[in-house]
């Protein structure tokens, strides 16, 4: 259910923050503590001026944040989530705690996790301003910070907070290797492409060598049918062209990065191929060059697809070795494995579509888009 806005403020008697109707209170070390749920529907603008406006105690050094009700806080603090919002420079920003397992050089770690999480935060249109290890961290894992800086225009506080959880969850996936299309994806954005060695192809992961042969129509429809292929899937997937693969019991497993050479203008080309070659367009696909010396890596990053978007067609098919140009092929991705769409299934799907123009379910037509 949507929440309404609701208003940070401060309560100039008391010393309490009030987030809509819920007050909270410092925890005696100059903080507030506040439950996540507080945060629905509150202005970042808001809550960076309640801050500057707190008196010395009054919150001044931060908003912690909970999700246990205050009834169960104790002097340890262990309540608290690995977010908060403090101000710096007189700037409400955004504080993320993670785990490390092992590092060399503080510097060279700061400059590694600048560089992990600023391709999704440049998404969010928000940045990494410094990082640093707990001063309490003796031994691993050590406990790492990160400060996030952002305009707050038009920002709400749960928002923020989502971002932060999504930022942690990047950083815990670089640890374990543990990964989903998204965190992949984004790690490769971070030249972090290593860790996907090891990992099997699958439901949502693909990985090239080599570049598709975008000059020919084979080339095109092995593409366009590797991205329908997720496209069709319930999850999306993700394709990294720039990386070995070997078979091994089940399917292919990634071995190594092996770079592509460096050409930014493939990516349109890319984008040309898919253009052409599949429908609908998918929502929201993206194709990117990531360099990786001595050369590059492409990554096609596929989101889950409306289901009323499927099935994804490819214009073009290769039937028994031979290129069938006025084709369409129809594959779908299960586990390793890239099974096609069989006629019975293409049936009931324009079976139903036509059972609910028949009962006005659907336009019949469209006329801002005219006739095909």
């Amino acid at each position: 259910m949507a929440v309404g806005r609701r208003k940070v403020s401060l309560d100039p008697v008391e010393g309490d923050w009030l987030f809509g109707d819920s007050r909270r209170r410092g925890n005696g070390a100059g903080e507030i503590v506040a439950l996540v749920s507080d945060l629905a529907g509150c202005s970042a603008t808001e809550l960076q001026t309640v801050m500057r406006r707190s008196d010395p105690g009054w919150g001044t050094d931060g908003l912690l944040l909970s999700e246990v009700d205050e009834a169960y806080f104790d002097e340890s603090e262990s309540f608290v989530t690995c977010i908060a919002f403090r101000l710096h420079e007189n700037k409400l920003t955004l504080e993320i705690d993670f785990l490390v397992d092992h590092f060399d050089d503080e510097d060279e770690q700061e400059r590694l996790v600048s560089r992990i999480l600023a391709p999704f935060l440049r998404r969010h249109r928000m940045a990494v301003i410094g990082s640093w290890m707990n001063s309490g961290s003796t031994s691993p894992p050590w406990v790492w910070h990160a400060r996030i800086g952002f305009a707050t225009r038009n920002r709400t506080l749960d928002a923020l907070y989502q971002v932060g959880l999504d930022a942690i969850a990047l950083m815990d996936a670089l640890r374990s290797g543990e990964l989903t299309r998204e965190t992949a994806g984004d790690l490769v954005r971070g030249g972090q492409a290593t860790v996907l060695i090891g990992q099997p192809e699958g439901s949502w992961l693909d990985a090239k060598s080599q570049h598709y042969d975008l000059s020919t129509a084979r080339g095109q429809i092995s593409l366009a049918q590797s991205v329908t292929r997720f496209c069709n899937a319930e999850g999306g997937g993700v394709i990294v062209v720039g990386m070995s693969t070997k078979k091994v019991p089940g399917g292919e497993e990634i071995r190594g990065v092996c770079p592509v050479p460096l050409d930014k203008g493939i990516v349109r080309k890319y984008e040309q191929a898919l253009e052409v070659r599949v429908f609908p367009p998918p929502d929201n696909l993206s194709v990117e060059f990531v360099p990786e010396e001595p050369g590059m890596l492409v990554l096609i990053d596929i989101p889950p697809q409306p289901e009323e978007l499927k099935p994804f067609l490819v214009h073009g098919a290769v039937v028994d070795d031979h290129v069938e140009g006025s084709f369409i092929s129809i594959v779908r991705r299960r586990g390793e494995s890239s099974i096609p769409i069989t006629a019975p299934m293409i049936h009931s799907t324009l079976a139903a579509g036509r059972a609910l123009l028949r009962r006005g379910e659907l336009p019949a037509h469209n006329e801002d888009q005219g006739s095909h």
